[in-house]
């Protein structure tokens, strides 16, 4: 089993830290859920993770070896980060056929045929320039790489940013037939958190540079409550837990709790108990105010 490992990831642009000491271990075989708010410093993560952007302090490694400036352990990594045309890289002047051809020669274990297969599925120009292409047109081309690279941890960087609700759902039954067929790890960044949440088998959610938390995603949403009713009867049944996102009308209050191991609620209070989605905890947990 393969491992993509951060320890004590900071990065500073300037005087202003955008990341906190993060450590962070990926395993080979599974679809990680990155989620968190603007600014929460996901992007540059991930591309730490990938050694397209160096950290101020700390080291990633896949398998023991550094990533930075390592083409050994860089052939198993992929960053197909959000395409913006309005940037005025070189990437955005490339037409799309060029582009792919860059991604070719840049990934040793790269698909020419599923590119092909994709490109064709998707509609994409081929002699369309990048900066041309519609928002969901640029989404189709990141996916398109992250899947024919064939790399063994492949991130996404919001890769269903301005596709229609069916495109979304061809792209998230592609990620599901690649990883079975393949057994490769994915990480996908999105803030369209509802429908992606069965794919995910852990989440993992940033909270202004650091990790909030890292789960297996069943077993974080198990042990999820929200809690409402009368102020003083929520208060009782939430008595020695830490609560989350308060919410108040009249006399009445809402609260989201995360239940630790041998935690209950008590049998007799008079409070309505609801199971939160992955997006309402979300808010819960990263929508208060620092």
């Amino acid at each position: 089993m393969s491992k993509l490992t951060a320890q004590g990831i900071r990065k500073s642009y300037g005087k202003q830290e955008v990341l906190h000491g993060i450590d962070l271990e990926l395993e080979s075989g599974k679809i990680y859920g990155l989620i968190g708010r603007n600014g929460a410093g996901k992007t540059t993560l991930l591309s730490i993770l990938t050694a397209q952007n160096p950290a101020s302090a700390g080291t990633v490694a896949f398998e023991g070896q550094p990533v930075w400036e390592n083409p050994s352990a860089l052939e198993h990594l992929c960053f197909s980060r959000e395409l913006n045309p309005l940037t005025g890289n070189n990437a955005s002047t490339l037409k799309v056929k060029d582009y792919l051809k860059v991604a070719a020669a840049f990934f040793p274990h790269w698909d020419a045929e599923m590119a092909e297969q994709l490109v064709k599925e998707f509609g994409l120009d081929r002699k369309k320039r990048i900066s041309k292409l519609s928002k969901g047109m640029l989404s189709m081309v990141t996916i398109v790489v992250a899947l024919a690279s064939k790399a063994e941890f492949t991130f996404l960087d919001e890769p269903v940013a301005g596709l229609d609700v069916v495109a979304r759902e061809r792209f998230y039954q592609l990620l599901v037939e690649e990883f079975s067929e393949s057994g490769r790890t994915f990480l996908v960044s999105t803030h369209i958190i509802e429908e992606a949440a069965d794919i995910f088998e852990e989440v993992i959610m940033v909270d202004q540079g650091h990790i909030l938390l890292k789960e297996n995603t069943q077993d974080l949403l198990e042990r999820s409550y929200h809690i409402s009713g009368h102020e003083e009867e929520v208060d009782r049944a939430t008595e020695g837990m830490k609560v989350h996102h308060e919410e108040h009308l009249g006399r009445s209050k809402g609260v989201t709790v995360l239940l630790d191991p041998g935690q209950e609620f008590p049998k007799d209070c008079d409070v309505s108990i609801q199971k939160p989605s992955l997006q309402k905890l979300f808010v819960a947990l990263c929508g208060e105010e620092s």
